[in-house]
């Protein structure tokens, strides 16, 4: 698989990345379920095989059971991936994740991240959200100097909009930003993607598949079987009058281009996001080695001209019928 550099490091991150978040497991707010910790670990291990070589996961996914997991499943391949993972959202007293970033609390998450990661270096260590917003250049200054220490090697950022991140590069360079991107959510593209040029800061993408919604898997009836915990069942794109809208886009838009590539709609959705350099690599998540390897192949799909097109037109339908829909 190929790779591009993440900004200004010396890190070649291959075009995809393993996402951790629903291997965290269920028990917390933003849980997508019971999930065997063992087929984790197997997926995490065949991607690996497959030459994806770097990792996503964060404290909060699980409070910690993502990250425990990764860990056993790199163990003894850690010179083969790059890690990343994020800080700032902690236990709150009634179990569910909130927002901090106070020096003390990222020192805190940071060190319990190398002890579950079984790492003596995060390669990339990244606030989750910018929140609550007037401890950013805390949390950031915290972070450079783990990086001078030796904790870390590069520091990024998750969902920070334009002016967020010039408050943070005052303090010390930014990496990268891992922000939303895919066919149905495209804000980066108007000043966040160019910002990112001119300064040099990489951007690696999470929900490329919308979490699961661009697959070509999802019916009425797959999403009335999620599991209780799933936090899908409580989003607007998971109901209708979205979901009807959004599964005859797949339909009627994907699968024929799909089909022509002997894959599944979800890696047409990865090979749109990977279509230009603007991005460094695409967050998939992974629940078992058969859902990677699936995956893995849009890092060679190179879609064209009239395909992209067609893509483009069915999205502006899709807008349409939002609005007619009254969403």
């Amino acid at each position: 698989m190929h790779t591009r550099q993440l900004g200004k490091s010396d890190m070649h991150f291959t075009v995809i990345g393993f996402g951790a978040w629903a291997i965290g497991g269920s028990g917390w707010a933003f849980s997508w379920g019971q999930q065997d910790d063992q087929d984790s670990i197997t997926a995490i291990k065949r991607a690996i095989e497959l030459g994806i070589n770097w990792i996503d996961t964060a404290h909060v996914y699980g409070f910690g059971h993502s990250e425990e997991v990764v860990g056993k499943a790199i163990a003894e391949q850690r010179d083969e991936v790059f890690v990343a993972t994020k800080c700032g959202l902690v236990r709150g007293e009634d179990g569910s994740p909130m927002p901090k970033l106070t020096a003390d609390s990222v020192r805190k998450e940071l060190e319990g991240s190398l002890v579950r990661l079984g790492v003596d270096v995060i390669d990339l260590y990244q606030i989750h959200w910018p929140k609550p917003e007037d401890e950013i250049e805390e949390a950031w200054g915290a972070i450079a100097k783990a990086i001078e220490e030796g904790k870390v090697r590069y520091g990024g950022v998750s969902n920070f909009n334009v002016e967020q991140l010039k408050r943070a590069q005052a303090i010390h360079p930014v990496t990268s930003l891992q922000p939303p991107y895919s066919m149905f959510r495209r804000g980066i593209e108007d000043e966040l993607v160019p910002y990112c040029r001119e300064q040099n800061i990489g951007i690696i993408n999470y929900s490329p598949m919308m979490s699961g919604l661009l697959t070509g898997k999802v019916t009425q009836e797959w999403v009335a079987s999620l599991d209780a915990e799933d936090w899908r069942r409580r989003t607007a794109e998971y109901a209708d009058p979205n979901l009807s809208i959004n599964i005859d886009f797949v339909e009627k838009t994907l699968r024929p281009i799909a089909d022509k590539y002997e894959v599944q709609p979800g890696q047409i959705a990865v090979a749109w996001v990977l279509r230009r350099d603007l991005v460094t690599s695409a967050i998939v998540g992974a629940r078992n080695p058969k859902q990677i390897e699936q995956t893995v192949r849009a890092a060679d799909i190179h879609l064209t001209d009239d395909e992209l097109n067609s893509i483009e037109e069915g999205l502006v339908e899709r807008a349409e019928k939002l609005k007619a829909a009254g969403v």
